[in-house]
């Protein structure tokens, strides 16, 4: 699948592997590959504040997370998700919900360490379910349009197409998949 990327399409899988290892997150997210979109200007025909969407990502984040819908079913049930957030990080520190959870030792890298060799940059970090979905659909949205190739816009549309905090925080911007296909394909 990965040889019908165009290289934009392909710089953007990359970019959101190196945002997932930036970060310290065992695997790339849905997020990872809106933050990449981001980065590469992908966004900007689109006239989306690519300051606000990455701050409303953090936000997210620091959730754990949860998207306004979860946040809604929790709050129906009497649960208040900022009380609980709150009341986390006076316990343990701001941000720690969005903090990647600490990496195990293994008997590799306790070795590394103590010859003094550093962990590898390269290391690999796997996709998330729902970030294999999203490329999964960007084929399907790419085959369905009759087009020979995978680019940034099919990457873009799968993520407005499929739940989460991604399609969440696009949609907060005003990005949906009528404007997105008309923006982007012309």
């Amino acid at each position: 699948m990965f040889e019908r990327f165009t290289q934009d399409a392909r710089d953007t899988v990359v970019g959101a592997v190196a945002e997932a290892r930036r970060t310290g997150a065992d695997t790339v997210t849905e997020e990872h590959l809106l933050l990449a979109l981001l980065g590469r200007g992908a966004l900007d025909p689109l006239g989306v504040d690519r300051a606000a969407m990455a701050a409303d990502l953090a936000a997210a984040r620091r959730r754990g997370g949860m998207s306004r819908a979860d946040e809604e079913a929790l709050a129906g049930l009497g649960i208040d998700l900022t009380a609980i957030v709150s009341r986390v990080e006076e316990a343990h520190g701001e941000g720690v919900l969005a903090a990647a959870a600490p990496r195990r030792r293994t008997l590799g890298s306790s070795l590394r360490s103590a010859l003094g060799r550093p962990e590898l940059k390269s290391r690999h970090v796997p996709f998330a379910q729902g970030a294999k979905k999203a490329l999964e659909k960007s084929l399907r949205i790419s085959l369905g349009r009759h087009d020979g190739h995978i680019a940034t816009l099919h990457l873009l549309l799968a993520l407005l197409s499929l739940p989460g905090t991604a399609a969440e925080v696009l949609a907060d911007h005003g990005v949906t998949y009528a404007a997105a296909e008309a923006a982007l394909a012309a």
